[in-house]
C-alpha cells in the first residue's frame, strides 16, 4: 500500500497536465501512486494520461464515461485509491519539489492524524508567485494535534482541495464525498475539519496553485456561481444536528458570507446583470442562518449590514464611490496617451460603426510580408470553395513586387487599411494584426500560427529576457482576446497553445494548410521546381535553413558553408536560406558568387523549396516538423545546443535520441557533419527509423486537406471530416538517397 495517492482531476487541461503529473512523479519521496482522472475531456488530457501509465506503473488511469465535474472526478479517483493518505490535486496545478517528503516526514511525527494541512503559493501568468497569507497561522500550529474545536481560528484556512492531505481510511470511513458543482470544495473541507479529532498542520509550501488566465471553473460567470448558496446550506444542515460544534456556527457564518461577498465583488463570476439577483439571494441566506447574537466584523462591516438589511442600493452605492475615486487615478496617469492616439481613434471607430462586410476576409503573414505561409493557403482555396469572400492582404510597400497579379491590399497604418479592418468578417493572419485592432461582434479572428513550437513560446518567454526582446506579455494577452480559432499541426502543439496562449478560442487540429501543397505536387511539379533553381539533373539537393539566434544579431551560419560544399563534393547543391527576419545577407551573397551555395533567402515559397530538396540541414528550425511530412532525410547540426537552450528554453531535448524526439542523424561538430553526410549516416536505417518516430509523433494532423477544412468550418459553416493519417509526400525520381 503506497504512502499517498496523489488523486489527479483532468478536464481541458491539456497545456497543463504533463507539469502536474510531472510533479507528482518526479519527488524525491516515490512510495507513492497517481491516480489520474480524465473527466471525459474532449482534449488530449485522456491521451496524456494514458501515456504516462504506458510508462509509469504508479499512474493509475481512470476514464469518465461522461463529464460529470471535479467533484464527481475526485470521487472516481477515490474509488480507486489505496494509498494511506490522499491528496487532491487538479489538473492545471502542481506540488512543490520535495512536497511528498516534507508531508511524510510530518506525518510520521504526529503518528498519522486525520488530515494534514500545509501552505501553498500562488503562481500567475506573468511569472509571479505570491505567498499565501496563512504562513503564520499554520506555523502557530508547531507540532501540535488539535481538533477545531480546540482551536478554531483554523477555520480561517483557504477551504480548497489541495491544500490537505487526508487519512484515507478516516475519509472513507465517514463516507466524505464531493459534491455537484462548483464550490465542492469549500463544503467538504469544513465538514472534513469539523469532523476530524486528530489535526496537524506544517509549515511547508506544497501546493503551487496556478491562477490561469482563462478555463478555470471559476473565471467566467454564469448560474453556477449560485450553486454557493446550496453549498453552505449543506454545511449548515450538517451542523444543525452536532449540538457540540454549535460554538462554531458564528465563525462559520462569517466564513460563508465572505464567501458570498468575495464573489459579488468580481465580475468574473457574477455579471452586472446577475448582481441584484445574487444579492438578493445572499440576502436571504444571511437572514435564514444568522446565528443570535452575530455581530459582523469590522473590515466587512458594510457588506454584511447590507446583506441583513437586504438594501443593495445601499451595497452598490458604496461600490460607486469606490470605483469612482480608482477611476479617478486612472484617468490622471492615462490622459496624455489618450490625446496622442486621438485621432487615429475617431478615424477607426467611424468605421467600426459601419455595418460588417459578410463577404470580406482580410490576410496577413509574417507581419505583412506578403501572401505566405498558413494565410496564403487558406486565401487560395477560399477563392476556390468560397468565391464570395473577397481577400484583402495587408502588405508593406517594401513587399509589393512580390505580390501575385490581382491581389488586392491595403498598407498598415493607412486609412484604407483602418477602414477594412473594420469592416471585414474575416480576420486571418499567422502572426498579430496590430494591438488597436478591434475585435468586433460577428466577426471571426483565425490564428493560424506558422510552426510546430520546439522553442519555448508565448508566455513561456517570460523566463527567457534575450527571447522576449521587450515584448508586452499583457498586450499579447490583449491580441490573444481576439482570437477565435487557432491551429495545430499536432497533439504537442496543441498542449503547448492552450499553455502559453491562455484563452477562450477553439483549437483546430487541421493541420497546416500551407503544407497541403506536399501532398498534392507531383514529381513532374518537384522537377519543374528544380529546374527553376537551376539544380542539375541528377544532382543531390540539400536545403540548410537554420532558425534565428536571440542571443547575438546578424546571420552567421553555424557551418563552414565553403568547407561544407567542397565536402559534399560537385554532385550536390546546397541551397541556403537564411531567417526571414535576418534581411540581407552579404556573406551568402559573396558564396554564392563564388559557386559555393544557392542563396534562396529571398524566395518566396518555403514549401517550394522544401519540395525541391533531398534532404535538410536545419538546427532548431521550426521547419524540420514540416520537412518531416515529406519522409526525406533530415540532419540537425546543433554545435550551440547548450547556449541556444539555455537563452531561448526548448520543450523537448532534441538531441537526446528518444523516438519521437530526434528527426534524423545529429552533428555536433562540422567534421561530425561532413561524416554524417559521407558515410551515409544521414539518410541510412537509424536515421530512417529516427524519422518514423519523429513524423508518428508531429505529423498527425497534416494530410493535404487543412486549407479545405479552414475554408469549411470559417466562411461556409461546415462540419469537415477530421484528418487521415498522412502519407509520405513526393519523392523527386522514386530513387532513394545516397550517401554523397
Amino acid at each position: 500500500m503506497p504512502r499517498f495517492s496523489v488523486v489527479i482531476a483532468a478536464y481541458r487541461v491539456q497545456g497543463y497536465l504533463r507539469a502536474c503529473l510531472d510533479s507528482a512523479l518526479t519527488q524525491s519521496f516515490h512510495d507513492i501512486e497517481v491516480v489520474a482522472v480524465d473527466d471525459c475531456s474532449p482534449d488530449h488530457c485522456g491521451a496524456i494520461i494514458d501515456e504516462y501509465a504506458a510508462r509509469d506503473p504508479r499512474v493509475v488511469p481512470v476514464h469518465q464515461p461522461v463529464n460529470s465535474g471535479p467533484g464527481r472526478a475526485r470521487n472516481a479517483g477515490v474509488a480507486h485509491a489505496t494509498g494511506d493518505y490522499l491528496l487532491f490535486l487538479d489538473g492545471d496545478d502542481t506540488l512543490a519539489p520535495g512536497a511528498l517528503r516534507g508531508l511524510a516526514d510530518r506525518l510520521d511525527l504526529n503518528h498519522d492524524p486525520d488530515i494534514l494541512y500545509f501552505d501553498h503559493v500562488r503562481t500567475y501568468w506573468w511569472e509571479r508567485a505570491e505567498p499565501s497569507v496563512f504562513g503564520d497561522l499554520l506555523r502557530s500550529a508547531g507540532t501540535d494535534v488539535f481538533s477545531v474545536l480546540d482551536r478554531p481560528e483554523f477555520l480561517r484556512l483557504f477551504a480548497m482541495s489541495s491544500n490537505r492531505v487526508y487519512r484515507r481510511d478516516f475519509y472513507t470511513g465517514h463516507g466524505f464525498a464531493f459534491t455537484d458543482g462548483i464550490y465542492e470544495d469549500a463544503l467538504i473541507s469544513y465538514t472534513t475539519m469539523l469532523t476530524a479529532r486528530r489535526i496537524a498542520c506544517v509549515d511547508l509550501v506544497g501546493l503551487e496553485y496556478r491562477q490561469r488566465r482563462t478555463g478555470a471553473s471559476t473565471g467566467s460567470p454564469g448560474e453556477k456561481h449560485f450553486r454557493i448558496f446550496d453549498q453552505y446550506t449543506r454545511l449548515f444542515a450538517f451542523l444543525d444536528d452536532k449540538p457540540h460544534l454549535e460554538p462554531l456556527r458564528p465563525l462559520l457564518f462569517e466564513r460563508a458570507v465572505h464567501h458570498f461577498l468575495f464573489c459579488l465583488k468580481r465580475r468574473s463570476r457574477v455579471a452586472a446583470a446577475d448582481r441584484r439577483r445574487y444579492f438578493a439571494k445572499a440576502a436571504a441566506w444571511y437572514r435564514t442562518h444568522v446565528p443570535d447574537g452575530f455581530t459582523p466584523p469590522a473590515e466587512e462591516r458594510s457588506g454584511f449590514e447590507a446583506l441583513a438589511r437586504g438594501g443593495f442600493a445601499r451595497h452598490r452605492a458604496h461600490e460607486t464611490v469606490t470605483r469612482a475615486r480608482a477611476a479617478a487615478r486612472r484617468l490622471k496617469r492615462t490622459v496624455r496617451r489618450r490625446l496622442a492616439a486621438r485621432a487615429k481613434r475617431l478615424l477607426y471607430r467611424f468605421h467600426l460603426r459601419r455595418p460588417i462586410d459578410p463577404g470580406l476576409a482580410v490576410y496577413s503573414a509574417y507581419w505583412d510580408r506578403g501572401v505566405l505561409c498558413n494565410p496564403g493557403a487558406i486565401y487560395h482555396k477560399a477563392r476556390e470553395l468560397a468565391p464570395h469572400i473577397r481577400g484583402v492582404w495587408v502588405v508593406r510597400k517594401s513587399q509589393l513586387d512580390s505580390l501575385p497579379d490581382g491581389v488586392a491590399y491595403v498598407h498598415p497604418g493607412t486609412r484604407k487599411f483602418y477602414r477594412t479592418v473594420a469592416r471585414a468578417k474575416y480576420l486571418v493572419n499567422n502572426a498579430n494584426f496590430p494591438n488597436d485592432v478591434v475585435k468586433r461582434p460577428g466577426t471571426v479572428h483565425l490564428q493560424t500560427l506558422h510552426g510546430t513550437p520546439l522553442k519555448c513560446m508565448g508566455l513561456d518567454q517570460q523566463r527567457y529576457p534575450a527571447a522576449a526582446n521587450g515584448m508586452s506579455f499583457r498586450n499579447l494577452l490583449k491580441r490573444v482576446d481576439r482570437w477565435d480559432y487557432v491551429l495545430s499541426t499536432n497533439q504537442h502543439s496543441s498542449e503547448v497553445w492552450e499553455r502559453v496562449y491562455p484563452g477562450s478560442y477553439r483549437i483546430l487540429e487541421y493541420g497546416y494548410p500551407r503544407n497541403d501543397v506536399f501532398f498534392s505536387a507531383t514529381p513532374e511539379d518537384v522537377a519543374a521546381i528544380r529546374g527553376e533553381l537551376g539544380i542539375p539533373e541528377g544532382h543531390t539537393a540539400i536545403l540548410y535553413a537554420p532558425t534565428i539566434r536571440d542571443y547575438r544579431k546578424g546571420f552567421l551560419p553555424q557551418p563552414d558553408l565553403e568547407r561544407l560544399s567542397r565536402a559534399l563534393g560537385p554532385r550536390t547543391v546546397l541551397l541556403v536560406r537564411a531567417h526571414y527576419s535576418y534581411g540581407r545577407c552579404p556573406g551568402l551573397e559573396r558564396l554564392q558568387d563564388a559557386g559555393a551555395v544557392v542563396d534562396v533567402s529571398g524566395h518566396p515559397s518555403v514549401e517550394r523549396l522544401c519540395l525541391a530538396a533531398d534532404a535538410l540541414l536545419t538546427d532548431y528550425s521550426s521547419i524540420m516538423f514540416d520537412y518531416a511530412l515529406l519522409d526525406r532525410p533530415i540532419v540537425v547540426y546543433a554545435d550551440d545546443w547548450e547556449a541556444y537552450r539555455a537563452s531561448r528554453g526548448v520543450y523537448f531535448d532534441l538531441l537526446s535520441g528518444r523516438p519521437g524526439d530526434t528527426p534524423g542523424a545529429v552533428a555536433t561538430t562540422e567534421d561530425e557533419l561532413i561524416t554524417v553526410f559521407r558515410d551515409g549516416s544521414w539518410c541510412g536505417p537509424e536515421a530512417t527509423a529516427a524519422r518514423a518516430a519523429f513524423r508518428e509523433r508531429f505529423c498527425r494532423f497534416d494530410d493535404g486537406h487543412a486549407a479545405e477544412r479552414v475554408v469549411r468550418t470559417l466562411m461556409l459553416g461546415q462540419d469537415p471530416e477530421p484528418a487521415a493519417e498522412p502519407r509520405p509526400g513526393p519523392r523527386r525520381d522514386g530513387r532513394e538517397p545516397v550517401a554523397l
